[in-house]
C-alpha cells in the first residue's frame, strides 16, 4: 500500500513539473526558415527596463505591481521584411527628452533605410543587429533568436535609457 501510494504520488509530481515546462512556440523547422528568410515579426510578452528606479515606482503604485504592469498585452512588435522595419514597443524608463505628446515617448516607427546583420549566437541561436539610419534617436537594436521560436530584443537608444523585451517569433502577417 505504501508502495501504491509513492508510486502515485510521484507520478502526480512528475506530471506536474512536466506540464510547467517550457513549451516551444513554434517547431524548430520553422525557426530556422523563418530565421533564414530574414523576414519575421517578433511579438513582446514582456518589458525590462534596466533601471531599478523605475521598477521601484512602479511597486509603490497603490493596487498594482510592476510584475503586472510590464506584462504585456498582444499587439507589441517589431516586424522585419526585405523593404521595411515597423517597430511598435512601449518604454517604461527615463527619458532625457520627453514629448508632450504620449505616443512619441514609445518606439513607435517605420524605417526604411536600415540594416540588419547576423551571426551566430551560443547554443544555437541568431543574433540580428539591427541598425535604424532614419530615425535620429535609436542606436542600435540587437534581436537574440533561439530554436524554440523564444526571442530577446535590446533597444539603445540617445534620448533614453536601454530597455529589453522578451517575447517570439512568428511569421509576417499578410496584407489585404
Amino acid at each position: 500500500m505504501k508502495n501504491l501510494i509513492l508510486i502515485l504520488a510521484s507520478s502526480f509530481l512528475f506530471a506536474i513539473l512536466g506540464s510547467c515546462s517550457s513549451q516551444s512556440a513554434i517547431a524548430p523547422e520553422k525557426v530556422s526558415a523563418l530565421v533564414n528568410s530574414g523576414e519575421f515579426t517578433f511579438i513582446a510578452q514582456r518589458a525590462n527596463p534596466m533601471n531599478m528606479d523605475v521598477v521601484n515606482v512602479m511597486n509603490s503604485l497603490p493596487g498594482s505591481s510592476s510584475t503586472r504592469i510590464l506584462d504585456l498585452d498582444y499587439g507589441y512588435t517589431v516586424q522585419i521584411s526585405k523593404d521595411q522595419l515597423e517597430v511598435t514597443l512601449p518604454y517604461f524608463g527615463r527619458l532625457y527628452n520627453p514629448s508632450y505628446d504620449t505616443i512619441k515617448n514609445g518606439f513607435r516607427f517605420t524605417s526604411k533605410d536600415y540594416k540588419v546583420t547576423q551571426e551566430d549566437g551560443r547554443k544555437g541561436s541568431k543574433v540580428f543587429y539591427i541598425t535604424v539610419n532614419d530615425q535620429q534617436n535609436i542606436r542600435k537594436m540587437n534581436l537574440e533568436v533561439f530554436k524554440n521560436g523564444k526571442a530577446y530584443l535590446s533597444i539603445d537608444a540617445n534620448d533614453r535609457q536601454p530597455i529589453s523585451y522578451d517575447g517570439y517569433i512568428m511569421e509576417n502577417s499578410t496584407k489585404k
